[in-house]
């Protein structure tokens, strides 16, 4: 392998080939549009409609104790994974085998979840396909740090990026297809997130061997006591960018988590035309994603400067998020989905990048990222409870829509205010 790509754990390179560049741009978007796309399947339409079709009375909140339950879960996992990936030794490098190994515990993870017969059942299958979502994510969000120079993460963070809005527009447009037949729906799923692991990881140029590097000595209580120390000395930027995140992922959550919901309850559409309405908002969000991921990313790298484009980004995602809300239709809907999925394309443009630039230490990059990746977990759990939290309280999805924006304005102002990212 080449030595433009290859770096010591505690080195990063300094340029890429062409050829490693287009590998790695080909191999993030690829993981991402994969995990993203199975996963969207699962949580934002599969898993919500087999808790209509086992006939439970207060579904919102089955759906939102799951999702809560799931993230805090994973919040520990992520952390502890990427730590330890940090300190694997093999002749397959760092990173790649727990990559590998992750996407088949997943895959097999997701379609269990499609058997249960009772929600508690659902609950705890999930549960356990998210330990092999995190042995991916962990370390293929550390191998940005590893391998890739600053001074074209950008845009190779927008390729992950862009996987990911692709994904999740591919995720709703395909599961919406198999709402009538969510078991098939499930296995789809499930091949996706195996070939999302395996193929990123075949595309990669070779990690290499690094079972001749230092090992950090020390037992398990050891390991697991620095896995959950989190970065202080110079971090003020490192939890800015958290909160930013956490803040974003959660007002994007708290609708898209809830659409099938959404459109059922609080617009009035049947099963089948919910089902037709988010295959259209998939498109829609595909497409507007795409073009603000590829034009963002780039010109992010050019400029150097991101605060600009989480700017953009945040008014966007209120814009958006505002819609359904003083629209409660189709159009809302609609409008929702391209105008925040531009807004969101645009942030996932430099999110990757962002977090990589606010590392206080390059050297535990892993473990660090693991709890930047809390903040999706969070995002992701505190979204869905917000929003069940919200309707039990009001009887209705109204007050979702104004909390959602709320939480994007804070997300902003704490984007802006990271003096390490211009």
């Amino acid at each position: 392998m080449s030595t433009q790509v290859r770096t010591a754990a505690s080195k990063r390179p300094t340029s890429l080939s062409t050829s490693a560049f287009w590998r790695f741009m080909i191999g993030f978007f690829v993981f991402n549009t994969l995990i993203y796309a199975g996963f969207t399947m699962v949580t934002g339409i599969l898993m919500p409609q087999k808790l209509k079709d086992l006939g439970i009375a207060d579904y919102s909140s089955a759906l939102g104790t799951i999702s809560a339950v799931g993230a805090v879960l994973s919040m520990f996992i992520n952390v502890f994974l990427g730590a330890l990936s940090d300190r694997t030794r093999t002749r397959f490098g760092k990173r790649s085998p727990w990559i590998v190994v992750g996407a088949l515990l997943t895959g097999l993870g997701f379609f269990i979840i499609s058997l249960p017969a009772t929600w508690v059942g659902v609950g705890i299958a999930y549960c356990v396909s998210l330990i092999g979502l995190n042995m991916m994510v962990a370390p293929i969000t550390a191998v940005l740090s590893d391998r890739i120079p600053e001074s074209r993460r950008a845009t190779i963070s927008a390729a992950f990026g862009g996987g990911a809005v692709v994904g999740q527009a591919i995720g709703n447009l395909v599961a919406a297809a198999f709402i009538m037949h969510v078991l098939l729906g499930f296995g789809v799923a499930s091949v996706l997130l195996i070939l999302s692991g395996i193929l990123a990881v075949t595309v990669f140029p070779r990690e290499g061997s690094n079972r001749d590097d230092p090992r950090e000595q020390g037992s398990l209580w050891q390991v697991l006591r620095w896995s959950f120390t989190p970065p202080i000395r110079g971090a003020g930027d490192f939890w800015k960018a958290f909160v930013c995140r956490t803040g974003l992922i959660i007002a994007y959550q708290m609708v898209t988590s809830y659409q099938l919901y959404i459109l059922q309850d609080y617009i009035g559409e049947s099963r089948q035309t919910s089902a037709t309405a988010i295959s259209v908002m998939s498109i829609i969000t595909m497409i507007v994603s795409l073009v603000a991921t590829f034009s963002s990313g780039p010109v992010t790298d050019k400029i150097g400067r991101r605060k600009p484009s989480i700017f953009i980004a945040g008014v966007l995602y209120a814009v958006g998020i505002a819609m359904p809300w003083l629209m409660p239709s189709r159009m809302g809907m609609f409008l929702f989905a391209g105008i925040s999925g531009f807004g969101y394309g645009m942030y996932m443009a430099v999110d990757q990048a962002i977090n990589v630039d606010v590392l206080p230490d390059e050297k535990t990059a892993g473990k660090d990222l693991g709890f930047l990746n809390i903040a999706t977990c969070a995002g992701q759990a505190i979204g869905s409870s917000v929003t069940s939290s919200v309707v039990a309280v009001t009887g209705g999805y109204f007050w979702v829509f104004p909390v959602a924006i709320l939480m994007t304005v804070v997300s902003v102002v704490s984007a802006l205010s990271i003096r390490r990212m211009r």
